[in-house]
């Protein structure tokens, strides 16, 4: 259960900030106003599911820092043994690390302790899912090894487990949650192109791949679709972008609420819905 938010609209230079998507890809450059409207919609879409928002100014000192997901690693509040925390990242890209100094502040208003990652670990909040009492932690461009392991010794006092996830060999994923999302109800959302890639290695950084999904529901997304998987569940609702009609209906038929939101100019610069919220 949700009951909190931060969120981060984009600084005019937002299209300014780290992408990988090329001009191959036709999205164009993000139109800035455009972004404002959309960050808006969402904001909308969150208070609808239920939550307040703490709503922090824009940050033209970081174009990416709209995306405070890669900040931190909140807890989701859980109905078991395990204790909520928040951890802060120390995020992959060097020109993002100043983001997190001000989000530390921002948590010491919810969390008596914020922990932390630290050199030489990375991790980008984008490569961690939370999935009941597990966390999926992505080995990728951005979360390395040592961040990964600091982060699961973090978590484990507190009665979490992780699973580790090499995604550095599976093209198209900056983050493990740009192809991966978890429901509730023990079902996963699955892009066909980390499904097959993790299938086709025998080992997944020490786990084999049926030993890391085989507890779940699996709901698979096909590729001209993927941009769909990075969904998140609020409450009540799963929140998507726009546009993937059959993906939707597939939600829907399993008894899910949806709202759909467009994310063009986001999803130009990398991002997704995941990324613009820290929800707790």
């Amino acid at each position: 259960m949700f009951i909190r938010a931060i969120v981060r609209p984009p600084a005019p230079n937002f299209s300014e900030g780290l992408t990988t998507v090329g001009p191959e890809a036709g999205l164009g450059r993000p139109q800035f106003e455009l972004a404002v409207e959309q960050h808006a919609a969402y904001c909308a879409a969150l208070e609808k599911c239920g939550l307040t928002l703490t709503r922090l100014d824009p940050d033209p000192n970081y174009p990416d820092s709209t995306f405070v997901e890669d900040t931190a690693i909140l807890t989701e509040r859980f109905n078991g043994t395990a204790k909520d925390c928040a951890v802060i990242t120390r995020p992959g890209a060097p020109s993002r690390r100043g983001e997190v100094m001000h989000m530390r502040a921002v948590l010491a208003d919810f969390y008596p302790e914020v922990l932390s990652v630290n050199e030489p670990g990375t991790v980008d909040g984008g490569d961690v899912c939370q999935a009941g009492i597990n966390f999926f932690i992505g080995l990728s461009e951005r979360t390395n090894e040592a961040g990964a392991q600091q982060l699961a010794d973090l978590l484990a006092p507190l009665g979490y487990t992780s699973s580790f996830v090499d995604i550095r060999k599976i093209d198209g994923l900056l983050h493990l949650k740009s192809g991966l999302a978890y429901l509730g109800d023990n079902r996963l959302v699955l892009t066909e192109e980390l499904y097959d890639g993790l299938a086709s290695d025998s080992q997944t950084n020490g786990l084999r791949y049926d030993h890391v999904f085989t507890d779940f529901a699996l709901v698979r997304v096909d590729s001209e679709q993927a941009y769909a998987a990075n969904c998140i569940r609020v409450n009540d609702y799963v929140l998507l972008a726009a546009g993937y009609q059959s993906f939707e209906e597939s939600l829907q038929e399993r008894g899910y609420q949806t709202i759909a939101l467009e994310m063009s100019e986001f999803q130009k610069m990398d991002g997704g819905l995941s990324c613009l919220s820290l929800r707790f």
